[in-house]
């Protein structure tokens, strides 16, 4: 069985979660089944950065298509995920046409007017959670998940469980997240390769 498999976590390069990350494409990467992660930082790479007007509605709406893409989502929770805020500071919704917005790269032509042209209408049940909006990245890929009603894995970058860790959007998520690390029998730090595998449905 093959899956394609959505993480969504914060990779700021001292205090983020690169490391679950990395285990986990080691994980994907062995004999044992095949699991294709595609993670945020990678789409962020990607060609859609390369152009200098890539808005943050544009990168939401690529977070979007990978999810639609993903038969599960995992999202890795660090000590700092709740206070995280890129991608929030669209203001076409409260503002309108002609707002200020500044490209993702924040290019050297600095902050510029809204592209987005015409009224800003709300998604229908069966649409994309729209990507105009005043979230994170990281909270625009949970309520994408949601609304698509995607499996979703929530893991705590900690050998314990931390719910006071959970942003305030993953409330009623306390029960089925679970920490990603645990110690093995030489007492070393390891990740749980047993959770995560039942967790998408390998076991």
């Amino acid at each position: 069985m093959s899956k394609h498999v959505y993480i969504s976590a914060d990779y700021a390069p001292n205090d983020g979660d690169q490391e679950v990350i990395d285990v986990l494409h080691s994980w994907g990467s062995d004999n044992k089944h095949k699991t294709d992660f595609i993670d945020t930082a990678q789409v962020v790479s990607g060609s859609i950065t390369k152009n200098p007007d890539c808005r943050p509605c544009d990168l939401k709406r690529e977070f979007n298509a990978q999810i639609n893409a993903s038969s599960a989502v995992i999202f890795i929770i660090g000590d700092r995920t709740s206070s995280r805020t890129a991608g929030s500071t669209c203001g076409r919704i409260q503002y309108g046409a002609g707002c200020g917005c500044t490209p993702y790269k924040q290019n050297v032509n600095g902050r510029t007017y809204c592209k987005v042209t015409g009224s800003v209408s709300t998604p229908g049940p069966d649409e994309d959670y729209g990507p105009i909006n005043p979230c994170s990245y990281l909270k625009h890929e949970f309520m994408q998940a949601v609304k698509k009603e995607k499996e979703i894995v929530i893991v705590y970058n900690s050998v314990i469980r931390q719910p006071q860790w959970l942003p305030s959007y993953m409330k009623g998520y306390e029960e089925i997240a679970h920490p990603f690390w645990k110690r093995n029998y030489i007492n070393d730090t390891v990740g749980d390769y047993q959770f995560i595998k039942q967790a998408l449905g390998y076991e």
